[in-house]
């Protein structure tokens, strides 16, 4: 961490911070699959084309015209084999067909048993980015006993910063259990 002249500097930081691990759950959870149909269920996905990776949405315009049903229309026909062969090998679980211009990616309903691991999946994200939150928390709070210690605050300063370094923390965690609570349902729920 970078030497802090005072506590807006810590918080601001930490902010910015917290901000980021929050919109990297929002990320992960959005590539869970859920039974419904989502482009994000194709972000993994790296098609070779021109001689180098790319992501699929690079190389073709992605939609979902149907709830269990999602498009994939090739920028250049000539790759909708190699496009074809990406989904499949990404390790999603879907098989996709293509009928020379267009590929059909039906998305399979969850049965119980995926349903539960994809759950635990998403708890196991959801601890991982609560780890990413106290540790700038961790950080935040040594920033502030440093700026105490260099005399560049009051011992009130230092308790008030801890408190709201605290209440950034508790804020962001209530929001990533809300995001995962919500994705959980949706998993969970059987259409």
């Amino acid at each position: 961490m970078s030497n802090f002249q005072n506590i807006k500097d810590v918080e601001n930081h930490a902010k910015g911070r917290m901000d980021k691990v929050l919109a990297d759950m929002q990320h992960d959870v959005a590539s869970v699959r859920t039974g419904r149909a989502s482009i994000n269920l194709l972000e993994p996905v790296q098609v070779d084309a021109y001689g180098s990776k790319m992501p699929i949405n690079h190389v073709a315009t992605l939609h979902v015209p149907e709830p269990a049903m999602i498009t994939v229309q090739p920028f250049d026909n000539s790759q909708i084999g190699a496009i074809e062969k990406a989904i499949r090998s990404a390790g999603l679980g879907l098989n996709p067909s293509n009928d020379g211009k267009l590929i059909r990616i039906p998305i399979p309903a969850l049965n119980e048993e995926r349903r539960k691991e994809l759950a635990k999946k998403l708890h196991g994200m959801a601890e991982d980015h609560r780890v990413g939150l106290r540790n700038v928390r961790r950080d935040a709070n040594e920033a502030v006993k440093k700026l105490l210690k260099d005399k560049l605050i009051s011992e009130d300063d230092d308790r008030r910063a801890h408190d709201e370094i605290q209440k950034m923390t508790d804020a962001n965690i209530a929001k990533l259990d809300a995001a995962m609570k919500a994705k959980e349902k949706e998993i969970l729920e059987v259409k």
